[in-house]
């Protein structure tokens, strides 16, 4: 079909088509004017996505932003938030509300706070703003007003649920925390206790660097054997001995130029007596302080080797005293980070802070979002004229006619030859095909069908 025999077969078929399309368009009218406008309630929240937690530090990443965003959204149509709207509003003392109620289905066994929240649900949507952190909470209603009333409810109720859901959750875990860090305090002094009975049993004291004193004994021993070791090494000669020899050497060599009553000679000679004398006492004082360090030598070194026996033959109880000191350092750790996450918790049920800050109250929308006249109206007329182009496809369809030569060759399926042109002929009585009986007047024959 070329398109000059679909425009012939539209021309056509013309009153079909304008009647569809009068019928569409008159049909969306008698809608819009039956069907009750419905308004919508905005108001907007912000979450603070990037601020970290006033308590615990913590920021959400941004892989569990969408996820965050998702549940949030879900909990703005929880029955919880529903329900708060609902006892907010005083549905649940709304004449109207209640009429409503009683005319129910049969098979609805709700209660009416629940079937009222149902309702809130039910015209409730919530999305978050492309490329920002601001949510959006919409409430669809037949009047301007419960649209605008309920958006805002809606927010201050998601507000409110979040924060109580907070603070519960918080509590809850608190408590559990608190539970815990009970039973390690209870394990912790299990420990001690057993550690301490360990110790007394068999004489071992761990100190504060995890050593015992016998092993610290030892060590200190150990590091004071080397001077007392020292200590016997054999000493050179004594400050007066270095000064007698010296004194017999140049008594030598004056002996030689002066004579032996010479005054000079003699007094070297006393001189070298009196040396000798303090030189005899000073080696005599530094063989005693040799023979004293050997002594106390000999004695340290049966200490040491008393104190190494004695750490050595304890070595498995010291390993056992620091297996359970090691126990003790575990159970005191996890006493301390289940208090310290315990009172955490505590301090966040208590606090105020929700994450979600509100960006002001709804507006009382000016017109309804349905029905919308001006789209309406133009989708009805641009479906009439299509529907009509249908039906009069259709009708052609089953009503083929020729109109023109390319009818006349997809209809025969040979070609034409020539055309012949209608001549105008003259308008004929309808009467023109029958002629007068001469016996009785009346009008006998066949009527001429007119072209």
């Amino acid at each position: 079909m070329s398109i000059v025999q679909f425009l012939r077969i539209l021309w056509a078929r013309r009153m079909l088509v304008i009647a569809a399309t009068i019928s569409c368009v008159v049909g969306a009218f008698v809608v819009t004017q039956i069907v009750p406008p419905r308004y919508q309630g905005q108001s907007r929240v912000m979450l603070d996505l990037v601020k970290p937690d006033p308590v615990t530090g913590q920021v959400t990443s941004p892989q569990f932003a969408k996820a965050y965003t998702r549940t949030q959204i879900e909990l703005i149509k929880d029955y919880r938030v529903a329900g708060k709207v609902v006892e907010e509003l005083g549905w649940l003392n709304d004449p109207n509300l209640l009429t409503q109620y009683q005319n129910r289905p049969a098979g609805d066994d709700r209660d009416l706070k629940r079937w009222a929240a149902q309702r809130i649900i039910d015209g409730t949507s919530a999305n978050l703003i492309e490329g920002s952190n601001i949510m959006q909470l919409t409430y669809t209603a037949n009047s301007p007003e419960v649209a605008r009333s309920v958006a805002d409810a809606l927010r201050e109720a998601y507000i409110d649920s979040t924060l109580a859901y907070r603070r519960e959750t918080a509590a809850r875990t608190a408590a559990w925390y608190t539970d815990q860090a009970e039973k390690a305090k209870a394990a912790l002094a299990s420990a001690e206790a057993t550690k301490a009975t360990f110790e007394r049993e068999n004489g071992i004291v761990l100190q504060d660097d995890k050593t015992d004193i016998d092993s610290a004994r030892l060590a200190a021993l150990a590091s004071a054997g080397a001077p007392a070791l020292g200590a016997v090494m054999p000493t050179g000669p004594t400050p007066s001995g270095a000064q007698l020899a010296q004194l017999d050497a140049a008594i030598a060599q004056a002996s030689r130029t002066l004579g032996p009553n010479h005054p000079d000679l003699i007094a070297m000679k006393q001189q070298r007596s009196i040396l000798a004398t303090q030189a005899a006492r000073e080696q005599s004082a530094s063989n005693a302080a040799a023979g004293a360090a050997a002594s106390a030598a000999r004695v340290g070194a049966g200490l040491l080797e008393a104190q190494k026996s004695k750490v050595i033959g304890q070595r498995d109880k010291l390993e056992q005293v620091k297996a359970l000191q090691a126990e003790v350092d575990v159970r005191r750790e996890q006493f301390l980070k289940a208090s310290t996450r315990a009172a955490d918790l505590r301090l966040e049920s208590n606090i105020g802070e929700t994450g979600i800050t509100p960006l002001g109250n709804a507006v009382t929308p000016q017109s309804p979002i349905f029905p919308n006249m001006p789209l309406i109206m133009m989708g009805s007329l641009g479906f009439g004229a299509a529907f009509g182009v249908l039906i009069a496809l259709l009708t052609e369809l089953f009503g083929r006619r020729v109109r023109s030569i390319e009818d006349l060759t997809h209809a025969v399926q040979a070609p034409v030859l020539a055309v012949i042109a209608a001549s105008p002929q003259p308008r004929k009585s309808p009467w023109s095909g029958f002629k007068r009986s001469p016996r009785t007047g009346a009008k006998i024959g066949t009527r001429v069908a007119q072209a």
